[in-house]
């Protein structure tokens, strides 16, 4: 279904996918020129909706591709598969705890990361901003996977999770967006400080794709790492996040099943 892009190369490949993921980003938050605020339990059941992607993607294009190549490659495995993963959640943990961030919905007194004075704004588009640097990765990571030549890497695959991502990517953009009105920014403010937290996705995808390019032999590892990360905004934020509100606990629940089924099946049906 693909074939035609096989001949372009797998870096390019991943910034146009990663201009697609900022883009709907930016189409999240550009909600804010319609509505001053959003329904909360829609925001809550989107944010669920999230999760399941991210949860789904984590496995079905990174960890399983991730445990054939290191087979493929004479590793062990689960050994393989296990580091990596880890390792992706130690990283985004120490991000975690260096880059300062707020959570929307939180007050100040509840930030995270080093002690700092900027303001509550650029720490909640920084908030966001953290969440889509493991998105960005997985999927540089994922069209540098297809330059291995390996069975279990597919351009198909590789759009399924960028597609996944740009999902959603939607009411991310839209939960910075809704605060930042809130809290009295113009409305083209708050879209633009947005839509600027997906800019860092281009960023590392390109950056992802060019590493695996150059060091083919911790393909396995990166992917893994990519999804250990990813698994770690979820559990972290995400679901807490969406979960905030406990009357909409079950509407999330069912919102992040319906997540996890759609990139399910983008990644069966396009992989």
């Amino acid at each position: 279904m693909f074939g035609f892009l096989q001949h372009v190369h797998p870096v390019f490949l991943a910034l146009l996918a990663t201009l697609f993921t900022w883009a709907m980003t930016a189409a999240g938050a550009g909600l804010v020129f319609m509505h001053r605020e959003i329904n909360q339990r829609l925001l809550d059941g989107l944010l669920g909706f999230a999760a399941g992607v991210m949860i789904a993607a984590s496995f079905w294009s990174l960890l399983a591709p991730g445990i054939e190549m290191a087979e493929a490659l004479g590793h062990t495995p689960w050994l393989t598969a296990a580091v990596g993963f880890m390792a992706g959640g130690v990283f985004m943990r120490l991000i975690d705890r260096i880059l300062p961030h707020l959570h929307p919905g939180l007050a100040m007194s509840q930030r995270e990361g080093i002690k700092t004075s900027w303001q509550r704004s650029t720490l909640l588009v920084l908030a966001i901003t953290l969440h889509n640097i493991p998105e960005g990765l997985a999927v540089g990571v994922a069209f540098g996977a297809v330059a291995a030549d390996l069975p279990s890497a597919s351009i198909g695959g590789a759009m399924a999770l960028a597609i996944g991502i740009g999902l959603q990517n939607f009411p991310e953009g839209t939960a910075v967006s809704m605060p930042l009105r809130r809290e009295g920014l113009s409305r083209r403010k708050s879209f633009f400080l947005g839509q600027a937290s997906g800019l860092v996705e281009p960023i590392a995808g390109v950056l992802g794709a060019l590493f695996v390019l150059k060091m083919q032999p911790i393909l396995p590892y990166a992917l893994c790492f990519a999804a250990g990360a990813m698994i770690f905004v979820v559990v972290e934020e995400l679901i807490p996040e969406s979960q905030r509100n406990t009357k909409h606990i079950d509407l999330v629940t069912m919102a992040t099943l319906s997540g996890f089924a759609t990139m399910m099946i983008l990644d069966v049906a396009l992989g």
